[in-house]
C-alpha cells in the first residue's frame, strides 16, 4: 500500500491550492415546511426562528406551511420552531453552506392540554422521527455519515459507533447488534421494506462492501436496536428506517464527489418554475479497478461497481402527494489463477473466482390527507436482487477443477398501506399492511470432498407470498407518560409459518432533564429463502428436508434511563435480554451448528426449529451533541451471547465479543469566515470474536480445513483495536462549497484477527486479517 500515501498527499496538496484567501462574508437561503407529526397537515403561522443570529431573524410559514428565510450568513445554528398548542421543536447544528440551499422538512406534536409540570423539548438527536420508538432507538443524520472517521458515506459503518453494535468484519459494513446474527437486520426506506442496498451482498446477508445509498440521497434517518414498534417485521435484531431526501424545488443544485473509491454525482432541482414538484438523481461509479490497472495495489480482486438511486417529488394537490423513489446497484469482482505452478505458494494463488451481486427496487408511494385527523400512504415497491459465485482450482494440468457454483435470484412486488389516525392530542392510531408476492430461481452446486465430485444443493423455482399485518397505539396519559401498545402479525405462504407478536413501550419523565424507559416485544423472521430449498438425494429420490423449517424467533427486554446533563450532553443507559427460540440448527445431540452463526453463504443440510439463543447486557452512551464546534460519542457495552443446539449446552456464538469500548469525536476550527477544518477521530476496543478449533492432522489428511466440532467456539481471536482519522477543509466560496478530506482507515495498521484456515500447500493452520491501513482521499463540491 506504499503507493497510496504519495498519490494521496500529492492530490491534498493540489486541492488545497483551490482554498485561496478571502474575507467575504457569505449567505445562503434556509427554508423548508412545518407539518402536524401524525396527519402531516401543514401548519400555517408556525414562526422559525434562528437562535444566536443578530439581528434575530426568523420567518412565519405561509398557508401552504411553507417558511423562507433569505441572507442567512454561512455556519451552524440552532433553530426554534412553534406554534399555539404544540409542543416547541428545538432543531440544532443545521448546516449553512454557500453551495446549495439548506431546505428543512418539519414536524410538531401536538400539546394536549397546559399543566403546571413543563417537559422541555427535546433535540432532534434526543429523540426518533417514528414518534412511536421509546427504546433502543436514536436518529442519525447525514451530516454525521459525513464526518464520522471512516463511515464513507455508508451507514453501517457509521453505526459502529453505537453502543451495542460491532462490525463483523472490517472489509465490508456488516453488522451485529447486540450479539444478534447480522442477517437479523431490516432495511426499510420511505415506510416499507427494501432488500438488502449494499454493493457485494450474499444470498444470505443484510451488509455488504460498499453501501448503494448515497449519502447525497438520504435524509435524517432512525436506527433502532430492540423492541422495536409493532410497525417492524420480520427481524430480530434492529432496524433502519431510512428517510429520502426531497430535492430542492426552487433552485438546480449539483454535487461533485471524487474519492479513490470512485465518483459520485448528484442533481435536484424543480421540473418546472411553476411546479412545487422536484427530481434528485445520484449516480456513482467505482475507480477502484482504474488504480489496479495503474499499478495500486488494493488487493487480489478486480473490483467494480456502480450505482444509481433517485427521489421524485410529486404534488397532486392542496392534499396528496405522489413520489417515485427507487436505487440499484451493480457489483462483481474477478481474479484469475496464476498460470505458472512455480509460483503457486498457497491454494489461493491456483483459485480463479467470479463473483457479481446485483440489487435494484422501484417504488411509487401516494400520501393523502384525508381529513385533519388520518393521514394515508400507499406504497408499491417493486424489487429484484441477482448474486452469483463461481470458483474452481487450476489443477497440474492447468485444467479449471470447478469448486462452488451459485446463482440466487430473487423479486418481489410488495404493497403497503398505512393510515395514521389522530384520536385526540392523547391518542394516535397507526394501522397496516403489508404484501408481499414473492419469485425465486436459486441453484448452487458445491465440490465433496467425500466422493470427490460436484454435488447439487439446491435447485428450485417458483413463487409464494409473504403477509405482515400491524395496528399500534400511542398513549401520552400525561405529559410525563408515553405509552405504545400494538400487535404485529407475520405469515409465510410456503409452508404456513405463522407469528402474532404483541409489542409494548412505555416512557417516563421523572422530571425535565431525565426519563426511563421500558419495551417488551415479541418478533420474528423468515429464514433466507434458499435455506427452505436446500435438497437431499436418498436413492434417486430428492427431498426438501427444510421446507417446513418455522421462524425464528425472539423476546426482547429492554430497561432504559436517559438524562440530559446540560442541553447538549446526554446521558444513556440500557439494559437487555433476548431470549431467541425455535432457531434452526442441525439434528442430533452431538451437532454443534446453529443458524446464529451462519454469516454469508446459505446452509444446505437438513435443520429443525430446535435451537436456543440468548442475549443480555448493558449498555453505556455518553453523547455530546455539537456545541462549540466539538462533538463526542462514547459508547460502551458488556454483554453476552450464546447459542445451543440438541446436545444441551450453551456455548459462545461466533460474535461473543462480550465487550466492546468505542469513542467518536470531532473538532471544527473555524477562520477567515468561510473557511473550516475539521478533525475527527474513532477508535475501538473490542473482545474478540470466536472460532472453532482446526484439527491439523485431519486436515492434512484430507487435504482441506477439519473443525473439531465437540470444541466449537472456544478458541477466541486477540482483542480487536482499531483507530480511524479523518481531516477534511471546507471552504464556501460565492456559488460553491468545497470539501477536501483524507480518511485514514485503521491508523495504527494493527493486524486484528479474522479467523483461521488450513493451508493445504503449505500442511499448517494459517490467520486471515482483517483490512490494514488504508488512505481515503476525496474532494466534495457543491453548487
Amino acid at each position: 500500500m506504499k503507493m497510496i500515501p504519495s498519490i494521496s498527499t500529492l492530490i491534498l496538496l493540489a486541492l488545497l491550492g483551490t482554498f485561496h484567501a478571502s474575507a467575504q462574508t457569505l449567505t445562503q437561503t434556509v427554508r423548508g415546511k412545518v407539518t402536524d407529526h401524525i396527519t402531516k397537515s401543514p401548519i400555517p403561522g408556525a414562526t422559525v426562528m434562528v437562535l444566536g443570529s443578530d439581528p434575530l431573524i426568523g420567518a412565519v410559514t405561509d398557508e401552504s406551511g411553507d417558511f423562507k428565510i433569505t441572507q442567512v450568513p454561512v455556519g451552524a445554528y440552532t433553530l426554534r420552531i412553534g406554534f399555539v398548542g404544540y409542543r416547541d421543536a428545538i432543531l440544532s447544528q443545521i448546516q449553512v453552506n454557500s453551495g446549495k440551499e439548506t431546505v428543512l422538512t418539519i414536524v410538531l406534536e401536538e400539546e394536549f392540554n397546559q399543566m403546571d409540570e413543563v417537559v422541555v423539548s427535546a433535540t432532534e438527536k434526543d429523540r426518533t422521527i417514528n414518534d412511536m420508538v421509546t427504546v433502543s432507538g436514536r436518529t442519525f443524520s447525514v451530516e454525521e455519515t459525513r464526518k464520522y472517521a471512516a463511515a464513507i458515506n455508508d451507514p453501517g459503518r457509521m453505526a459502529t459507533s453505537f453502543a451495542g453494535v460491532v462490525g463483523s468484519d472490517d472489509g465490508n459494513n456488516n453488522i451485529s447488534i447486540r450479539g444478534n446474527n447480522p442477517s437479523a437486520l431490516l432495511w426499510r426506506m420511505e415506510g416499507i421494506d427494501i432488500p438488502n442496498p449494499n454493493h457485494f451482498a450474499a444470498a444470505a446477508a443484510a451488509g455488504g462492501g460498499v453501501a448503494i445509498l448515497s449519502a447525497q440521497l438520504l435524509d435524517n434517518s432512525d436506527f433502532i436496536t430492540g423492541a422495536f414498534p409493532a410497525e417492524y417485521g420480520n427481524a430480530l435484531s434492529g432496524v433502519f428506517d431510512l428517510n429520502l431526501r426531497k430535492g430542492n424545488n426552487e433552485k438546480r443544485e449539483f454535487t461533485v464527489q471524487a474519492s479513490l473509491l470512485g465518483t459520485d454525482i448528484a442533481v435536484e432541482g424543480p421540473f418546472s418554475k411553476n411546479y412545487r414538484g422536484s427530481y434528485l438523481i445520484n449516480y456513482r461509479y467505482s475507480t477502484l479497478s482504474m488504480l489496479a490497472s495503474l499499478g495500486v495495489p488494493l488487493g487480489d480482486f478486480v473490483t467494480n461497481f456502480q450505482d444509481l438511486s433517485f427521489n421524485f417529488f410529486l404534488p397532486t394537490g392542496t392534499k396528496s402527494t405522489i413520489t417515485v423513489f427507487g436505487f440499484g446497484g451493480l457489483s462483481d469482482q474477478n481474479r484469475n489463477a496464476l498460470q505458472d505452478s512455480l509460483t503457486w505458494q498457497t491454494e489461493f494463488d491456483r483459485m480463479s473466482s467470479t463473483f457479481f451481486s446485483n440489487t435494484g427496487a422501484v417504488g411509487i408511494k401516494h400520501a393523502y390527507i384525508l381529513n385533519k385527523s388520518n393521514f394515508l400512504q400507499t406504497t408499491v415497491l417493486a424489487s429484484g436482487s441477482s448474486m452469483g459465485d463461481k470458483y474452481g482450482i487450476l489443477n497440474r494440468e492447468y485444467q479449471d477443477e470447478e469448486r462452488l457454483y451459485s446463482d440466487f435470484g430473487q423479486s418481489k412486488i410488495t404493497f403497503s398501506s398505512v393510515l395514521n389516525t389522530k384520536i385526540s392530542p392523547k391518542y394516535s392510531l397507526r394501522s397496516g399492511v403489508f404484501l408481499n408476492q414473492l419469485h425465486y430461481n436459486v441453484y448452487e452446486r458445491g465440490f465433496e470432498e467425500n466422493t470427490g465430485q460436484m454435488q447439487t444443493h439446491i435447485d428450485e423455482k417458483g413463487y409464494t407470498q409473504s403477509v405482515q399485518a400491524f395496528s399500534q397505539l400511542n398513549v401520552r396519559a400525561s405529559q410525563r407518560l408515553t405509552l405504545n401498545m400494538g400487535l404485529h402479525y407475520l405469515q409465510l405462504m410456503l409452508n404456513n409459518s405463522t407469528a402474532l407478536e404483541p409489542r409494548f413501550s412505555a416512557s417516563f419523565a421523572l422530571d425535565e432533564k431525565q426519563r426511563i424507559n421500558l419495551g417488551y416485544g415479541l418478533h420474528s423472521q423468515v429464514q433466507p429463502l434458499g435455506t427452505y430449498f436446500a435438497q437431499k438425494e436418498e436413492e434417486g429420490t430428492i427431498t426438501f428436508p427444510n421446507k417446513n423449517l418455522g421462524l425464528s424467533r425472539s423476546h426482547h427486554v429492554v430497561l432504559g434511563y436517559d438524562r440530559s446533563l446540560n442541553p447538549y450532553l446526554r446521558m444513556k443507559v440500557e439494559t437487555y435480554y433476548q431470549h431467541l427460540f425455535d432457531i434452526p440448527v442441525m439434528p442430533g445431540t452431538h451437532q454443534t451448528y446453529s443458524i446464529l452463526n451462519q454469516e454469508w453463504s446459505l446452509m444446505t443440510d437438513p435443520l429443525v426449529n430446535r435451537g436456543f439463543g440468548k442475549n443480555y447486557g448493558t449498555e453505556f452512551t455518553l453523547e455530546q451533541f455539537t456545541h462549540r464546534s466539538l462533538y463526542f460519542l462514547l459508547s460502551a457495552s458488556l454483554y453476552s451471547s450464546q447459542y445451543k443446539t440438541e446436545e444441551n449446552i450453551w456455548r459462545n456464538t461466533r460474535l461473543n465479543g462480550r465487550a466492546n469500548l468505542a469513542l467518536t469525536a470531532g473538532k471544527e476550527y473555524h477562520w477567515r469566515k468561510n473557511r473550516t477544518f475539521g478533525i475527527n477521530l474513532r477508535t475501538i476496543y473490542g473482545g474478540g470474536f470466536w472460532n472453532t478449533p482446526i484439527d491439523l492432522d485431519a486436515s492434512i489428511a484430507q487435504g482441506g480445513t477439519v473443525l473439531v466440532e465437540s470444541m466449537a467456539y472456544t478458541e477466541q481471536n486477540p482483542a480487536y483495536f482499531r483507530t480511524d482519522i479523518r481531516v477534511s477543509l471546507k471552504r464556501n466560496r460565492p456559488k460553491s462549497t468545497q470539501t477536501v478530506a483524507l480518511d485514514v482507515q485503521n491508523t495504527t495498521n494493527r493486524k486484528n484477527v479474522y479467523s483461521k484456515y488450513f493451508e493445504p500447500m503449505e500442511g499448517s493452520i494459517n490467520t486471515i486479517y482483517l483490512v490494514p491501513l488504508i488512505p481515503v482521499l476525496s474532494y466534495r463540491v457543491e453548487f
